[in-house]
Order: structure tokens, then C-alpha cells, then sequence
């Protein structure tokens, strides 16, 4: 029988010179450096598919793979997601 890891994985999507970006990035360090939990910064302009399905709304924050927020994260929100 396979474990499966119950820690969600979060994802945020930026691109360079966003200043929305960086607020998003303070708000998901905050939140998930509070939990315990890691997070992954991906780049949309480096990726076709990621630019061509999410390029008007940067950033974008992914919780297991699903659209959660974007343009604005909101800390309250986040972290009721992630505890579940």
C-alpha cells in the first residue's frame, strides 16, 4: 500500500517586474512559513502551456494543482485552504 502525503503543494505563478508578484510572494512565505509548509515559485514566461492559460492573471497561487486565488492573495483565505 502506498502513503499518500497529506502536505499540500503550493504553487505561485509570476513573472519578472510584477509588483503584484511580490506582494503575492510576502503573503505566501508568511503564510505557509507559519505553517511549517514549503512552496514553489514557477515562472510563467518560462513555460508555453503556463503563459498561455494563466498570462492575464499573474500571479496565480495553486493549491495541489487547482486555481485558489490570483491577482491578490488574501492571507486568511490561504491559510484556511491550507489547514483545511
Amino acid at each position: 500500500m502506498t502513503a499518500i502525503d497529506p502536505t499540500p503543494r503550493v504553487e505561485l505563478l509570476v513573472r519578472a517586474g510584477c509588483h503584484l508578484c511580490e506582494a503575492a510572494r510576502q503573503t505566501v512565505e508568511k503564510v505557509t512559513g507559519s505553517l511549517g509548509l514549503g512552496w514553489t515559485e514557477l515562472d510563467v514566461d518560462a513555460d508555453p502551456a503556463l503563459l498561455a492559460r494563466y498570462s492575464e492573471e499573474i500571479p496565480v497561487l495553486l493549491i495541489d494543482g487547482v486555481q485558489r486565488d490570483f491577482w491578490v492573495i488574501d492571507p486568511l483565505r490561504l491559510r484556511a485552504l491550507l489547514v483545511g
